[in-house]
């Protein structure tokens, strides 16, 4: 290739940035920056920025969704650090400063007993609720996020029931444990999803670079606002509903931008109903789009994955009807109104997301069969086993075609975040 300038040797470009190129010209080998393509960001302050505070390879290192998701995290970071300035005020005018009658013993004892339970609240949290924060990383943002203000709520009215204080604070340190927890797990599994070159060190380092620097703003604005809300708690009051409403709203954006690819219970539901209505598999973001973040209670058939064989059957025959038609390593059965499903110890991820669909269509012929009780048809239990039988037959037919469909729309089918538990059966069958 050659120019009037010299001849092009060689090009080369940093990521998507910046782009240069060698050019030979009179025996010499001169570097040049390519006006055709890139931009000089590595000089600039937006490169300058971009190196400081992004992941090396930005965008091609992280996913689709990371500037959208961390642009509403800031947000909801700076609304919360603002909330936050408030009820630590309110705190320590609670345990006596600047009140002349109080006494540092007695605020030393309210601050450790506060601590005190906010720890065991961490423990207890994280040994009920851990391997729930993987599965449904989403809700527990969220809902990590709606206790932290929560928990600041309590913090600012606590100085108004001197009686209660210990108790409010107390309470208060012990949803802020649980905020920790929730908050922290789920963040390290948004980092999961967001590395795209297994940068998730990188990626975490520039997220804390991120909060810091909103820190560092709500810390300037909270000095301007801190005079203003001194013995005042009207404003006080006006000024942290306002900043919560802003914190839940940014909180609310930020969840339902994540588009995770692997499937969890809600994802492979949402997926699973649309195909077996008219056999379309959905998208990523179609399906990340209809997955709820709020917890909800009561509206569908409960399912347990991973259960013991106990679970299922109670006697040989209920092994046997387990059984029946059934050549998968897993058994489903009906067991007080929920949907159990046993895995054996040589299930692969696809078997594992197939019990997982089975489960779902178990659980949609157990809620019609309900809603039709009272006509009095056959006993209950048989028909539970007919249901587990025809659901069978049914994955037979569409489990295939489902899963080749779903990792051509895109969906990772080499894992699952499916939450089950640690129980594996391994049964003997019949031979023929």
């Amino acid at each position: 290739m050659e120019t009037d300038k010299g001849v092009v040797l060689a090009t080369e470009r940093y990521g998507s940035a910046e782009s240069w190129k060698y050019v030979s010209k009179d025996g010499v080998m001169e570097r040049r920056r390519d006006g055709s393509e890139g931009h000089s960001g590595g000089n600039s302050v937006f490169g300058v920025f971009k190196s400081v505070f992004l992941p090396q390879g930005y965008p091609e290192s992280v996913s689709d969704d990371y500037l959208q998701y961390q642009f509403w995290d800031t947000m909801q970071a700076f609304s919360s650090s603002l909330s936050g300035t408030l009820a630590t005020q309110a705190s320590l005018r609670g345990v006596g400063v600047g009140n002349q009658e109080a006494t540092v013993a007695a605020a030393t004892v309210t601050w450790l007993l506060k601590d005190g339970t906010g720890m065991l609240g961490r423990i207890l949290f994280a040994w009920q609720k851990g391997s729930k924060l993987d599965s449904e990383a989403k809700k527990w943002r969220l809902f990590a996020d709606v206790l932290n203000d929560i928990a600041m709520f309590m913090e600012i009215l606590a100085p108004y029931f001197p009686a209660c204080f210990t108790f409010i604070v107390c309470t208060a340190g012990i949803f802020k444990s649980i905020v920790g927890v929730a908050g922290g797990a789920t963040r390290a599994a948004l980092t999961v999803h967001q590395a795209r070159r297994d940068n998730m060190a990188d990626i975490s380092a520039k997220d804390g670079s991120q909060e810091t620097l909103v820190n560092l703003a709500g810390l300037l604005v909270s000095l301007i606002l801190i005079p203003l809300v001194t013995d005042n708690p009207v404003l006080t009051l006006c000024l942290f509903f306002l900043f919560t409403v802003l914190h839940l709203f940014a909180n609310y954006k930020a969840v339902r931008s994540v588009v995770m690819e692997t499937f969890n219970e809600a994802r492979l539901s949402i997926v699973l109903q649309q195909y077996l209505k008219d056999k379309r598999i959905l998208s990523p973001p179609e399906a990340n789009q209809r997955e709820p973040v709020f917890f909800e209670f009561g509206q569908t058939v409960p399912i347990k994955l991973g259960v013991r064989l106990q679970e299922i059957a109670q006697s040989p025959e209920d092994l046997e009807l387990a059984l029946k038609e059934n050549s998968m390593p897993y058994l489903l059965g009906v067991r007080n109104g929920c949907v159990c499903v046993c895995l054996g110890p040589e299930a692969s991820v696809s078997d594992e997301i197939r019990a997982m669909c089975q489960a779902v269509v178990l659980g949609n012929m157990l809620s019609s069969s309900n809603s039709r009780e009272a006509t009095g048809a056959a006993p209950k239990q048989q028909s539970h086993w007919e249901m587990v039988h025809k659901s069978h037959k049914l994955m037979d037919a569409i489990f295939n075609p489902l899963l080749k469909g779903a990792e051509a729309a895109g969906w990772d089918m080499k894992r699952t975040l499916i939450d089950w538990d640690e129980w594996r059966v391994e049964w003997k069958t019949k031979s023929s």
